[in-house]
């Protein structure tokens, strides 16, 4: 498919051109995030974060010649959610954009339920319009409290990495979040200068939340240490997605390197350095039983690759345990 050439920014008009333009102009071409002439889907909650998306996406849109589409995913959690929802229904068509709005059958029980059903839903309205990008309005202050919450819950590297720039959702559907080059503070002031008409959610506030939490009274006093410390761990994360892939491909590596149908090969874990070891280890009990161990299964089986013959861990999911036979660590059952 051939494209059209994209302007440069003196190129584009003056009353539609920003700070904030040049910068997600900018980081579309380096990225290729978002490729030209390509249908996207913008997931909308009508906050000032998805608006200011919205926002730069058609003001961009003449140029990079993209097909925009919305799409709402309503939870059905507050009483004005359905307000909610026609409220953007009415911004779509005057913004003259296709609109698509699903509401959950059952308000979901915890936030990570609400986010399991939001990405379901949004793959399914993709899959029925033929769109291969999903495009959402997180920003680096969302990668940020992301890392620290992760943090906090005892996270693998690959934990603090997340909310990359894109991740694949299917084989032919791809997450993007472009505006992780933004604060909140930035989408907040996209708002205020195109007095983009925001619907408070009141969920926002609700301190119930552990992530509200942390955007409302941890943030603010990390702030007063570091007033750009939503930026600083944002791009902490970003290093750590590239040296968490690199990790995955030296992982693999030694991985197959260490595995049979008997097991892993304990002279082969041996000599990987102490991180190989634990990720190989905690890949093969993720393949095998379809869990996640905890760090203290995977401490308690590295101590397996130099242990005495006969040496076994402590029982683990699905009553199995891992023994030392010769050079193999081998999974076997209790029940064997």
């Amino acid at each position: 498919m051939s494209h059209r050439p994209l302007p440069s920014p003196s190129a584009l008009p003056s009353d539609c051109w920003s700070p904030f333009h040049a910068r997600l102009h900018q980081l579309l071409q380096q990225r290729s995030l978002l490729p030209p002439q390509t249908p996207l889907l913008l997931a909308v909650s009508g906050g000032q974060d998805s608006l200011a998306l919205v926002q730069l996406l058609r003001d961009l849109q003449p140029h990079w010649h993209w097909s925009l589409a919305i799409a709402h995913c309503d939870h059905g959690w507050r009483a004005d959610s359905a307000a909610n929802a026609e409220h953007l229904r009415q911004l779509a068509d005057q913004w003259q954009l296709p609109f698509y709005c699903q509401r959950s059958p059952e308000p979901p029980s915890s936030e990570a339920a609400a986010r399991t059903w939001r990405y379901q839903t949004l793959a399914a309205i993709a899959a029925e319009i033929n769109v291969p990008l999903i495009v959402t309005g997180h920003t680096a202050s969302d990668r940020a409290e992301t890392l620290l919450y992760n943090l906090t819950r005892g996270s693998h590297l690959q934990g603090l990495a997340s909310l990359r720039w894109q991740r694949s959702l299917t084989e032919n559907l791809t997450l993007v979040r472009p505006l992780l080059l933004f604060t909140r503070a930035e989408t907040a002031a996209i708002a205020q200068t195109y007095q983009l008409p925001i619907w408070e959610d009141s969920t926002n506030c609700d301190r119930r939340f552990a992530r509200n939490r942390l955007r409302l009274e941890v943030f603010p006093q990390l702030r007063q240490i570091n007033a750009q410390c939503d930026r600083h761990l944002a791009n902490t994360a970003d290093l750590l997605a590239d040296e968490a892939d690199w990790l995955a491909e030296l992982t693999e590596q030694a991985y197959s390197q260490a595995l049979s149908e008997d097991g892993l090969r304990r002279s082969v874990l041996a000599q990987q350095p102490i991180a190989l070891q634990r990720r190989v280890l905690h890949a093969f009990l993720q393949d095998h039983l379809q869990r996640s161990p905890t760090l203290a299964q995977v401490e308690e089986l590295r101590q397996l690759i130099t242990a005495p013959q006969g040496s076994c861990s402590s029982s683990l999911p699905q009553r199995q345990v891992m023994k030392v036979m010769g050079d193999w660590l081998t999974l076997q059952s209790t029940d064997d």
